[in-house]
């Protein structure tokens, strides 16, 4: 069987390969021309009954005029792209590109195409992936069966790029639409002009590489007051980043034997002519731990992408509050990242959440042990979970048994059974599950 999957894979590549390339290289003229070249071939093997084999001579002239015209497009260009740093899955962004035409001569009709990493996965990657499709139980419909290639990363607009006069500069704005999430990649771009026919164009290559971080897309949720109370913060957090133990100032007082020399109140020993010092007290405020389950057998996994995307909308939710927020999940390691009051921003955590992949290697009691030895600092949980078999169930039961507050959102497949809360069973408001395809419209049921 491995040795089958390896040939398909092959046949996979070389297929993507051909039809990459066609579709680059061919104008549309280009590729009616090309299928009609195929057509009137296998038709016209009988030359004596029919005179569609002139037609196949004719087409097979005129595209090998075509291509070889495509060697003698010589020109020299500059480029250069003003990208953003982030984008966001989903949401389509512009950007300008500044072209140079460094030869004596004047260069019209070009068109400029992106040339980015190659998006194939590898063959581990790819199995994962159809052995996960076999299983997958597909509803009887066709608009919940049709899916979107995992492996496509963007889609990309051709961009038709001005005149340039002889050593002149000129400029033309790209649209592109990140699909998933993740590092994007840019290696060069491919300046285009077809052949007087129209239906064969000649490249020039430019080597640009450059890359933009796709952020996971995120979900308007409804106003929640999110689990848990305030807490005592041992080593606490100010409302700037600090290493150390950290206080909240109340007042001032006079010196005592043993005070630290940095909480002196210089300007106030200058006015009263003796040693004051700054009083703090202990800091108290909510901290959540947001706890991401990545286990999966499918890297590409249509429902890990939405589970980072839930996580997403909460963490800017959380955030916004004036409190912490502790992402904790399992990758190639356990993570654990702190953002909130002074450690870290909002685009700090979807950063991080944009580069999650599946964990396949390991098993769900690992994020398991890597939060039950962090609950000792967190006021209250919430959990983002791929599945609610025994083992998720009984983690919950287990925070829950520790007195922590906790809001479950499970990520299922569409038409699937409804799912028994389990050991929220007393608390169904913090159970939540959304089915793919309709997250949004799960995320708006949540409550205060």
């Amino acid at each position: 069987m491995r040795f089958i999957f390896k040939l398909l894979y092959r046949l996979y590549r070389g297929g993507s390969s051909l039809w990459h390339w066609s579709q680059r290289r061919f104008t549309l003229a280009g590729l009616c021309a090309a299928g009609a070249l195929v057509v009137t071939g296998a038709v016209g093997l009988d030359i004596e009954n029919t005179v569609t084999y002139q037609a196949f001579s004719l087409l097979l002239m005129i595209l090998g005029l075509a291509v070889a015209g495509s060697w003698f497009f010589r020109a020299q260009f500059s480029v250069a792209r003003l990208l953003p740093r982030l984008a966001t899955a989903g949401q389509p962004f512009r950007y300008r590109v500044a072209l140079s035409n460094l030869t004596a001569h004047p260069q019209g009709g070009l068109t400029l195409l992106e040339d980015l990493a190659d998006p194939r996965p590898s063959f581990s990657e790819w199995l994962a992936f159809q052995l996960a499709e076999n299983r997958r139980v597909r509803p009887f419909s066709v608009s919940q069966s049709r899916r979107t290639n995992p492996f496509k990363l963007v889609t990309l607009q051709e961009g038709e790029v001005p005149s340039l006069a002889p050593n002149s500069d000129g400029e033309l704005w790209m649209e592109l639409l990140p699909l998933r999430r993740g590092i994007l990649r840019f290696t060069g771009v491919t300046l285009a002009r077809p052949d007087p026919f129209g239906l064969f164009r000649s490249f020039v290559r430019i080597p640009a590489p450059q890359t933009v971080l796709v952020l996971p897309k995120r979900y308007l949720l409804p106003p929640v007051a999110l689990p848990g109370a305030m807490k005592y913060q041992e080593g606490g957090v100010a409302l700037a980043a600090n290493v150390g133990r950290s206080e909240e100032f109340v007042a001032l007082r006079d010196y005592r034997r043993g005070d630290p020399i940095r909480h002196i109140h210089w300007r106030s020993w200058a006015k009263v002519g003796k040693p004051i010092v700054k009083e703090f007290a202990d800091e108290f405020f909510v901290r959540h731990a947001l706890v991401l389950d990545t286990f999966i057998s499918d890297p590409r996994s249509e429902a890990l992408e939405e589970a980072v995307s839930v996580a997403a909308s909460f963490a800017c939710t959380v955030l916004t509050q004036e409190s912490l927020l502790d992402l904790l999940f399992v990758g190639a390691q356990s993570y654990c990242f702190t953002a909130g009051r002074g450690l870290g921003q909002v685009d700090q955590m979807l950063e991080i959440l944009a580069s999650v992949g599946a964990c396949t290697d390991q098993s769900f009691p690992t994020l398991e042990h890597l939060v039950l030895n962090h609950i000792s600092a967190v006021s209250g949980c919430v959990c983002v979970l791929l599945d609610w078999d025994a083992a998720r169930r009984d983690f919950v039961k287990k925070l829950k048994a520790l007195g922590l507050p906790v809001l479950v959102v499970v990520v299922t497949s569409p038409g699937g059974p409804v799912l028994d809360p389990g050991p929220l069973r007393d608390e169904p408001q913090r159970f939540l599950a959304l089915e793919l395809g309709s997250i949004e419209q799960g995320l708006a049921r949540l409550t205060g």
